[in-house]
């Protein structure tokens, strides 16, 4: 059933992005919230009941949530702005859920906040270069890139302290997350819109977060 819940959520995933690129927002949004449900229902179906799953699948939840908080701003576009920073804003929540539910598996958990911190400040002073935005939108990115670079630094840690199975497809999951969300940006706030970087960018998130949830079944 879990493997039948991923292929569901690819299609789904197409179907949306099908419906944007014809403008269709309120379908668009309907086949992006019916593809999220389907990584949740893979994490639901996987999960071992352990304090780490729970934590691990309120982050899918969450992300779910958030997904549809995003793709709301096409549909009500006079209130796009806050509806984008409130979308990130859970997303950020549903991070801290996958930190939560990984910090603890690691011995060495400053070493792992010290690489996320240099990292962020690495690849934001990048980012900046690439992208033009309000202050606002980049005190919120700032934020947002430094949850989920930390996240892959942990999940990089943990992996290389002990490797398994759980901790290889976790940290594979979080790195197509964190590729996906600067395609994001680049193309939200870039020079110019591009469809490629669209597609790259939802294929990488949704295969992200099915990773992440499939990873549960390898845990213990």
């Amino acid at each position: 059933m879990a493997y039948f819940a991923a292929l569901l959520c690819i299609v789904f995933a197409g179907l949306f992005l099908h419906a944007e690129s014809g403008e269709k927002y309120v379908s668009a949004l309907i086949f992006k919230g019916l593809a999220s449900l389907c990584f949740v229902a893979v994490g639901v179906l996987c999960s071992p009941g352990t304090d780490t799953a729970k934590l691990i699948l309120w982050g899918l939840i969450i992300g779910c949530i958030a997904d549809v908080l995003l793709n709301l701003r096409f549909v009500f576009v006079k209130k796009g702005q806050p509806i984008f920073l409130f979308g990130i804003l859970v997303f950020l929540a549903g991070h801290i859920m996958y930190l939560a539910a990984v910090l603890p598996l690691s011995s060495n958990p400053a070493v792992c906040i010290a690489a996320g911190i240099i990292l962020t400040v690495l690849l934001m002073v990048w980012i900046f270069r690439q992208i033009t935005a309000k202050p606002v939108f980049k005190v919120f990115g700032v934020v947002y890139i430094g949850a989920i670079t930390l996240l892959n630094c942990v999940a990089a840690g943990i992996l290389i302290e002990a490797p398994s199975a759980f901790r290889c497809v976790f940290a594979a999951g979080a790195v197509l997350f964190l590729v996906s969300d600067i395609l994001l940006i680049l193309n939200t706030f870039g020079k110019g819109f591009r469809r490629s970087l669209r597609l790259a960018n939802i294929s990488l998130y949704y295969a992200g977060q099915l990773l992440i949830a499939f990873s549960l079944m390898l845990l213990k």
